[in-house]
């Protein structure tokens, strides 16, 4: 049945349908009055609810109405907890409903192909399961309150230098499997009610016109039949983008794009039926949001404040406990250190800035755990050291039975609009860091910031407890877990380099102009590091615990099948230490040597549980064909290569305790793998392959087992199929060459 107002499509005059297609404001859809049909409202998000006071004349981060400051994205992706992603939905969906909001900014799912990203704080992760997994959970929570989703940035908006114009360039094959992917399972699964188009471009074409991302991909492939809305700004030709599907330009823009559309119609340059596909859509979101909105809807402000330190506690990553040094005995004395203990960082700049219902600071929450005392030690306005600050510190050290030195990134640092030009924290910090482990024994650093930093000083330091920007209650949840009241569970959803030129883009350097290349392809994070075998500072999926798990595989219900078949792997999880924790079970596939590079490992799947001291539970995972293909740029398709996968799992990237090897054979599937283009060494890999091709090698002029022989071996595996033909004179003519291909594309 049609709803209200999208009812209403055949009354409305070609010049309303195409006002329908912009905002009224910064905030509203366009009203059409004459009809009944009402404006809407957007407002920003992803972590929290940024409604702009409506009296404001300008855009503001700050003239704002106050809302719940939940954990940003990079801290809310080490939880590695779907459910607790689809509680933060549901508590955001809350408070929108009680402001009259009917679509929530959010969330953002773009990749970290860089840790000098200015928005990473924003985004889940480097790895897209793990991204698209977490924000599957946080629509369906959201929308379950009936308020809209909206997943950005779609798509490749992966830095913030030149974001308006920058062209990213980067193969199919990465595209799909890793900044697509990152999109496509929340899409598939949650049906969010809109989707935000980037900046930027990709390949040459803008996002908000882009017809192989909006239609082939979104609305084609995944069967996304939502709105697609601009980023603020981000159109670029209006009509282009209205035959694509983009539907809903943001903000306003006074009518002016709305007039292009009008010409375009009646000039013949775009047919109606299109803007009445743009528009129907539109009618569908203003119809939905009408249908659930609430005049009397409230939320508790008391209760979301509890939740979101609740959320906090459970997402921060413990990097270091040497010598269990955490959790602190409430009996000794503390020394706390530095003004973010007592004046927190707890979210990034730009258009997710929260205005808080009410912040704790950590210092004040330990003092009411344990017996604290504090000294400012450096200043955040500068990285210069200050002999003052720093001598005060040094000489009541001895008082402490610990240091806690509160360190991380200013607020100007990470922000929308710019990018980091480095991972280094402020250098007063590092040096006050390196003379307290100096002079004590027992000092621990509590981080805050929203993506990766090196830490100099690493090695001379009992404990690192990485907070993130863990929203308005982080410094009650960093007290409970530095007394032990929280276990510490959360686990790094990226990579922390040693150093900003081991990242895998550095050679090709966002400040390079209007065209970047990824010529790191689809090795990104730890698929790169993992592959190259490079020592990283804390690798992906790592997180200590203030108590032992082991992890131990049960069965596995093949150990050689087809692609066609579904793979069952069952493990064990035991608590092996001496309280209550929680584990994050991870699983990781190690593909076989074949046609194209493949990343060493790749995740496929997580479970976190919680368990009693000594309990046990029991984890299965389940693999299918889409675990084990790759894309095929040559063939335009999703391909598994015949080989041994190998079956990985664990509790991080770099500690995969229990694996099983699968032997993966062809099915009776038939797809042309192989042409006359295909080199020799790719044929090779078929398993009837050598015995094929043995007939053409007897007939070639070279001697593959004399002196000259791996040479000659190396050159003839190097060759095109077409090459053999040549290099044997025709005696191994082009019909037995058509021949051979065929026994090797049929799959038996």
């Amino acid at each position: 049945m049609p709803g209200k107002y999208e009812s209403m499509l055949n009354k409305l005059t070609l010049e309303e349908k195409a006002s329908l297609c912009s905002g009224l404001d910064f905030w509203h859809t366009k009203p059409i009055k004459r009809l009944g049909i009402p404006p809407i409202m957007v407002a920003d998000g992803p972590h929290g609810l940024r409604k702009q006071i409506e009296q404001s004349e300008q855009v503001s981060v700050t003239d704002c109405l106050p809302a719940t400051c939940f954990p940003t994205g990079s801290c809310l992706a080490s939880s590695w907890d779907t459910d607790l992603l689809s509680t933060v939905g549901s508590a955001l969906g809350e408070e929108c409903k009680a402001a009259q909001v009917s679509v929530l900014l959010g969330p953002a799912v773009n990749i970290k192909r860089s840790p000098l990203c200015g928005r990473n704080f924003e985004y889940y992760s480097e790895d897209p399961f793990l991204s698209s997994a977490l924000a599957t959970s946080y629509i369906n929570g959201l929308q379950s309150n009936g308020v809209g989703a909206c997943v950005k940035h779609f798509a490749a908006n992966n830095q913030e230098f030149h974001r308006f114009t920058v062209d990213a360039r980067i193969t199919e094959r990465a595209l799909r499997e890793i900044y697509l992917a990152s999109f496509e399972r929340a899409i598939r699964q949650a049906k969010p009610w809109t989707v935000m188009s980037a900046y930027n471009k990709v390949n040459g074409i803008y996002a908000s016109e882009h017809p192989f991302l909006l239609n082939d991909m979104l609305r084609g492939e995944w069967g996304f039949s939502g709105l697609v809305m601009t980023d603020w700004g981000a159109n670029h030709d209006r009509v282009a983008g209205i035959v694509v599907g983009e539907d809903l330009e943001m903000p306003g823009n006074e009518g002016l794009n709305d007039q292009k559309i009008v010409q375009a119609v009646q000039q013949g340059i775009l047919e109606e039926k299109d803007l009445d596909h743009v528009v129907r859509r539109i009618l569908r979101l203003v119809d939905r949001a009408c249908e659930n909105l609430d005049q009397d809807a409230t939320y508790d402000q008391k209760a979301h404040h509890q939740l979101a330190k609740e959320v906090a506690s459970q997402c921060m990553v413990l990097l270091k406990n040497q010598g269990e040094v955490l959790p602190l005995d409430p009996a000794k004395h503390v020394l706390v250190v530095g003004p973010f203990a007592n004046s927190p960082r707890y979210q990034g700049g730009g258009s997710s800035h929260i205005i808080p219902t009410k912040v704790s600071d950590a210092f004040s929450s330990m003092q009411h755990l344990g017996s604290v005392s504090y000294k400012q030690g450096f200043s955040i306005e500068s990285e210069l050291c200050d002999t003052t600050l720093e001598q005060e510190v040094l000489e009541g050290v001895e008082q402490a039975e610990t240091i806690v030195v509160f360190a991380g990134l200013p607020d100007e640092w990470e922000s929308e609009a710019y990018d980091r030009e480095h991972l280094r924290l402020p250098e007063n910090q590092n040096e006050l860091i390196r003379k307290l482990a100096a002079v004590h024994p027992n000092v621990v650093v509590v981080l805050s910031n929203g993506a990766p930093v090196e830490l100099p000083w690493l090695r001379n330091v009992k404990g690192v407890l990485e907070a993130y920007l863990a929203g308005q209650a982080g410094g009650e949840a960093v007290a409970d877990i530095l007394y032990g009241i929280v276990n510490p569970s959360g686990k790094l959803a990226e990579t922390f380099p040693r150093r900003v030129e081991d990242i895998p883009s550095y050679l090709e350097p966002q400040r390079r102009g209007d065209t970047v290349f990824y010529t790191e392809d689809v090795f990104v994070g730890y698929r790169y590091y993992t592959s190259r075998k490079m020592p990283v500072l804390f690798p992906f999926g790592f997180g200590l615990s203030y108590t032992r798990f082991s992890i131990e595989m049960l069965s596995c219900s093949h150990s050689a099948c087809t692609e066609r078949d579904v793979v069952t792997v069952q493990v064990r999880v035991k608590n092996c230490g001496d309280c209550e924790g929680r584990e994050v079970v991870q699983i990781y596939i190690t593909p076989p040597r074949g046609k194209v590079s493949n990343p060493c490992l790749q995740l496929r799947g997580f479970q976190k549980v919680s368990l009693k001291q000594g309990a046990t539970e029991i984890i299965t995972f389940v693999l299918d064909r889409n675990d084990f293909s790759y894309f095929d740029e040559e063939l335009k398709q999703w391909v598994v290569e015949e080989g041994d996968f190998h079956i990985r799992i664990g509790n991080s990237s770099d500690n995969l305790s229990v694996s099983h090897k699968i032997s993966m054979h062809q099915s009776s599937e038939n797809i042309a793998l192989f042409t006359l283009d295909s080199m020799v060494s790719q044929l090779l890999t078929h398993p009837k392959g050598k015995a094929l091709l043995q007939p053409a090698f007897d007939l070639l002029p070279f001697d593959l087992t004399g002196e000259s022989g791996k040479m000659m071996w190396e050159m003839v595996k190097a060759m095109p199929v077409r090459h053999l033909v040549t290099w044997s004179h025709g005696e191994f003519s082009e019909s037995m060459a058509g021949e051979l291909l065929e026994a090797l594309n049929t799959r038996v």
